[in-house]
């Protein structure tokens, strides 16, 4: 259990701090802001899971591994772009989908699975809301970081697929276990976010 949720937050990690750092080259950040990005939205979430369960010091600060891997990711893609090693931008555009949809599916279901071994797995909406928020967190303060309105709030289906997903994976939990669970509630919202993009899917806006 603990080599498969470690895996699950490596992949994770790394999905997330692809996401931040092209973001950061979107926005023609220099080679420390892709590295702030990077590491924000790859622990930001977890830090405030953290924070609303109560578990001070966030994990993040007790364990700088995932930071350390976050800005090697960082550095990776910085030093891939400077060297043209990815001529085609439109790669940069899928791989960000890709780790974006990616990340909020992990993120969502390890962050369900720490507020269940924190003892709350009586609280049903605790646990779906903590794990939505671990997966949404990291993201929207990418987004404030970079200048730009959380991706959260008018793109696609975002933050519904965290809770689409949640949702699953918290009714499954008792019955199937938590392996089979989170790889369920993983594969859905990594399902749901690629097919938003592809197919354009998005929730209904007003304007004044």
């Amino acid at each position: 259990m603990e080599i498969f949720i470690s895996c699950f937050e490596i992949v994770g990690t790394v999905s997330f701090a692809l996401s931040g750092a092209i973001v950061g080259l979107k926005k023609s950040m220099d080679i420390f802001g892709i590295c702030v990005l990077g590491v924000t939205t790859a622990v930001g979430g977890g830090i405030i899971r953290d924070l609303i369960l109560g578990c001070t010091p966030p994990a993040t600060f007790i364990n700088p591994i995932y930071v350390a891997m976050s800005v090697l990711v960082s550095l990776a893609v910085f030093i891939s772009f400077k060297m043209r090693l990815v001529p085609d931008k439109k790669f940069y555009e899928i791989l960000l989908l890709a780790a974006d949809s990616a990340g909020l599916g992990i993120f969502t279901v390890c962050g369900m699975n720490v507020a269940v071994n924190a003892g709350f797995a009586e609280n049903a909406f605790l646990v779906v809301f903590v794990g939505v928020i671990t997966g949404v967190g990291g993201g929207v303060l990418r987004d404030i970081f970079a200048g730009d309105r959380p991706y959260i709030f008018v793109k696609h289906i975002y933050a519904c697929a965290a809770l689409a997903g949640a949702a699953a994976a918290e009714l499954m939990w008792s019955v199937a276990g938590a392996n089979i669970s989170m790889i369920t509630g993983f594969a859905l919202i990594t399902l749901i976010r690629i097919c938003s993009a592809k197919f354009r899917w998005s929730l209904p806006k007003a304007k004044l």
